[in-house]
């Protein structure tokens, strides 16, 4: 499990998946360098950016006038099979080869598959001509055998507040927390619920609820690195998230049944940031010398079933989308 903390806290970055070998990388090419790291982290960047739209609701229903609930999910975002490894063309490569993958040397056309953060855990093998050395790549985290399924976590936790005239505010807010002497972690999200069934003439009256939903997530994680000679030097994961969709639920007794219709919009960065002095001569040689950027962007839809018992709720969804994704959650509701 602690590879999967590793994942949250992004520090395949900070602590011993690249940090090892960013010295390496940057030596041969920065423009190699953020390939690599690009090729390595692409997946678990756009799973988080799925993830972190998830968890906004489990009814179309606001909270009566001060009504409150507070909701903890999981979010199980599953990676597809085709986002376990990437290719390395040696081809498109400045001053890196790529020589073998778990002790497998690639084929004659220089064109090699390697595990991805998601895929299997087997080593890479690079060399560099410029240096004539030779420096082994992080494998993945295997998550299958890590905790059981191909899906990444995301937990979120929501406060929901009621408004007047059919208004629901969501707030989820993390301060900023130290993880450590090394990290720091924040992140803000607000969303607003509003019933949309009561302009309808015909619809207003009938059993069911309608709702248009947006929410917007922040999130920051940085961490400080100590990889190399230099100064200021550090990790940072960002990640920010909007989704819009319309919402319908059914109560039916204790169950509610929910369903929702949307578009995510959502980028997610890590960038190594910093001074680098690679040859230790007292000079920088790079600064901020790995960015790279994801989109999750795309349509969604989810449907779900929710069980409340006096004030306390259970619920459980699923989501179309890309990256499928599994939420399920409890809750304390006061209407």
């Amino acid at each position: 499990m602690r590879k999967i903390f590793i994942l949250f806290l992004i520090s395949t970055v900070s602590s011993g998946a690249w940090s090892q070998d960013i010295n390496d990388l940057i030596k041969g090419s920065l423009e190699d360098a953020n390939k690599m790291v690009e090729g390595y982290t692409m997946p678990a960047l756009k799973a988080f950016g799925y993830g972190v739209n998830q968890g906004w609701y489990n009814t179309a229903k606001p909270h009566k006038k001060f009504g409150v609930d507070l909701t903890i999910s999981a979010s199980a975002v599953y990676i597809p099979n085709s986002d376990l490894f990437y290719k390395v063309d040696n081809s498109q490569l400045n001053d890196l080869e790529l020589q073998s993958v778990d002790g497998v040397p690639i084929d004659n056309s220089g064109i090699g598959e390697v595990p991805t953060i998601f895929g299997p855990d087997r080593i890479p093998n690079y060399y560099v001509p410029s240096s004539d050395n030779t420096f082994e790549g992080p494998g993945g985290v295997d998550l299958k055998k890590e905790i059981g399924i191909q899906a990444m976590p995301v937990p979120i936790a929501n406060l929901g507040i009621g408004l007047p005239k059919g208004f629901d505010l969501k707030v989820r807010f993390v301060p900023t927390l130290q993880l450590g002497d090394e990290a720091e972690f924040n992140l803000f999200g607000v969303g607003v619920m509003h019933d949309v069934k009561q302009y309808i003439p015909g619809v207003k009256n009938l059993p069911f609820d309608l709702s248009a939903f947006v929410g917007y997530t922040k999130m920051k994680l940085t961490a400080d690195l100590d990889v190399q000679a230099g100064a200021n030097q550090r990790a940072t994961f960002e990640s920010s998230a909007i989704t819009v969709q319309g919402l319908i639920s059914k109560k039916i007794s204790v169950l509610t049944f929910y369903g929702g219709v949307g578009y995510n919009i959502a980028n997610t960065k890590i960038a190594l940031l910093g001074d680098y002095d690679l040859d230790e001569d007292g000079t920088t040689d790079a600064t901020d010398p790995v960015s790279i950027k994801a989109d999750a962007n795309g349509f969604r839809t989810t449907v779900g079933m929710r069980l409340k018992l006096a004030v306390f709720t259970l619920h459980g969804d699923y989501t179309l989308q890309k990256y499928n994704t599994l939420t399920v959650g409890f809750g304390i509701n006061v209407r």
